[in-house]
């Protein structure tokens, strides 16, 4: 955004500035705004004005939140915060965890951690920093904790169920899946994902966190 544009938004923050509760809403807003913004349309398209009108802000808070375009911009495509509170656990509960964070992170905040990179995808501008931080700070991240082999791809692969998720709560926003519990989701998705962060069984091997040791004719353990 220029100078110019900046001044002649500046007068006033609004409503949304009058106090820390209305401010902390503000922000949140505009991070919602900016991620719907940054998302779906080139970055030179963005503007502060554009996004403030659609956080239902001035333009002079978005800029004393987030300062300029290009900072705005580096905050929403952080997935470190996100991929901080998805791994948070043991790996034998790892599954788990992440299916109920991911959920509850919806539901309280009413936004996706994760599934603004899918708007990203066949694009060749500045949003391919999205596709860049995802990889580094989720993909990678998650690659170095999972064991055993192929760890790459099983990260991948569980990086796109979660992102799967997502999209079909978004897609069903008011479906079966708005109704479930986020326990009950995690019933029913996270066995999936978990299979993934252990790994294949290998026959004789010692069973890994949360799968069972399986005997060399493929057959499970007695009594676990």
């Amino acid at each position: 955004m220029t100078a110019r544009a900046t001044a002649a938004t500046a007068p006033g923050t609004g409503a949304a500035a009058a106090s820390p509760g209305a401010s902390a809403t503000g922000r949140d807003a505009i991070l919602l705004a900016a991620r719907r913004a940054f998302t779906q349309r080139p970055y030179a398209e963005v503007t502060i004005r554009g996004i403030a009108a659609d956080a239902g802000v001035s333009a002079s808070l978005v800029v004393k939140h987030f300062g300029r375009k290009e900072q705005l911009f580096n905050t929403v495509a952080d997935f470190g915060p996100a991929a901080e509170e998805l791994f948070d656990a043991p790996l034998d509960r790892l599954g788990r965890h992440m299916v109920l964070t991911l959920v509850r992170r919806r539901r309280e905040q009413k936004g996706d951690p994760l599934l603004r990179v899918v708007f990203s995808l066949g694009n060749h501008d500045e949003r391919s920093l999205l596709r860049d931080r995802f990889h580094e700070q989720v993909t990678a991240r998650l690659t170095a904790r999972v064991p055993g082999p192929e760890a790459a791809l099983r990260a991948e692969l569980i990086a796109g169920q979660l992102i799967g998720l997502g999209a079909t709560l978004s897609l069903h926003r008011e479906g079966a899946g708005s109704l479930a519990t986020p326990e009950h989701l995690a019933d029913l998705y996270a066995p999936a994902l978990q299979a993934l962060v252990v790994g294949p069984p290998t026959a004789g091997a010692p069973a890994a966190p949360g799968r069972p040791a399986v005997t060399p004719a493929g057959r499970r353990s007695p009594g676990r």
